[in-house]
């Protein structure tokens, strides 16, 4: 497999913020903001649908922990959380990852799409998604 995470890993060739047993951190090579960090799982899993839950649980647990290190070690006033899952969503490396990106008052850019989606669906989205989800 050529996954550009994978080798970063395997490798060790990355600015690390932390590296665990099932969980690592890492700066991107363009940071959005300064302390703009990736969590990814150190298995390979391509996406948000490939991951097993408790891989998947652990990952966003390490997120919540950069984000309340950003508050606190670079004074952010909040972070974004940003990611894509699947060949739809414009995910640019199939390895499952989210971009943590702390945020201040008045930094400069937005990350809230500017657009809405021109898809169209037949039914109502919310029913479709409870009946989806009903019962589990």
């Amino acid at each position: 497999m050529n996954c550009v995470f994978c080798t970063l890993i395997r490798e060790g060739s990355a600015r690390w913020v932390f590296r665990g047993p099932v969980v690592s951190a890492f700066a991107p090579l363009e940071p959005l903001a300064p302390g703009h960090t990736l969590v990814v799982p150190n298995a390979h899993f391509a996406d948000l649908f490939d991951t097993p839950p408790d891989v998947l649980a652990e990952t966003t647990e390490h997120v919540r922990r950069l984000a309340e290190a950003m508050r606190s070690a670079l004074g952010a006033g909040g972070v974004n959380l940003l990611h894509a899952s699947g060949p739809g969503s414009q995910q640019s490396v199939p390895h499952l990852h989210v971009h943590v990106v702390p945020r201040w008052p008045g930094d400069g850019f937005t990350t809230w799409p500017g657009e809405r989606s021109g898809h169209r669906l037949d039914g109502d989205a919310v029913d479709l998604l409870a009946a989806a989800t009903a019962g589990g």
